[in-house]
């Protein structure tokens, strides 16, 4: 069984400042006394959050274009990836999320960590964001409907930023059958079966 991972080996292996390291305690700490009113994440990653979570999420930094401006991350739940890689970065990121409570919780963490994110409430498909440079998201919907969700909002030389999981390759033959893309794939550090999908040049088929 693999130990879970601590914050100090956190911040080695994402080679994080002292300062940087005190917000993401102060992140995990504040997700750990919600978690216990509302479900932010699943109950069974708590043990290793700083890898289910924080290291899962800001993993994506390596891959983020540093022309970066404009950045939504799409269904936010807890923050992952979006909140993190604000902290980590010290970008603004938009953060959207349907859930009144998630985004309490999502302001909350903004005001303790003072992080760069614009919030916004609402169902991704009825959401209107100035077109964005980056688009992420984790654990929300299968490639094709992700897609449907970012297209909108990205801009043309934009690209999406998504972790995925063992259905990778299905979810990719799905989504191809309907556009095409220019796909690179990276290995995630913290999921042997989990993948980092880096797609642009989104055109429809037909």
């Amino acid at each position: 069984m693999v130990q879970p991972l601590t914050a100090d080996e956190f911040a080695d292996k994402a080679n994080v400042s002292r300062e940087t390291l005190h917000k993401f305690q102060k992140y995990v700490e504040l997700l750990q006394k919600w978690q216990k009113a509302i479900n932010l994440v699943g109950g069974d990653t708590l043990d290793d959050i700083w890898r289910r979570h924080i290291l899962d999420s800001v993993q994506i930094a390596d891959y983020v274009p540093s022309e970066t401006r404009i950045f939504t991350d799409l269904g936010s739940g807890a923050g992952f990836p979006g909140m993190a890689l604000s902290i980590l970065l010290g970008i603004e990121v938009n953060l959207v999320e349907s859930s009144g409570k998630k985004i309490a919780f999502l302001r909350e963490v903004a005001r303790t960590v003072d992080a760069k994110v614009v919030l916004h409430q609402a169902r991704i498909e009825n959401l209107k964001l100035p077109k964005s440079d980056l688009v992420t998201a984790r654990a929300l919907a299968p490639l094709g409907k992700l897609l449907d969700y970012a297209e909108p909002n990205l801009a043309p030389d934009g690209i999406c930023l998504f972790l995925k999981g063992a259905r990778v390759d299905e979810e990719l033959t799905e989504a191809q059958k309907t556009r095409n893309m220019t796909v690179e794939r990276f290995q995630s550090v913290t999921d042997p079966n989990g993948v980092i999908l880096s797609i642009r040049d989104i055109a429809r088929v037909g």
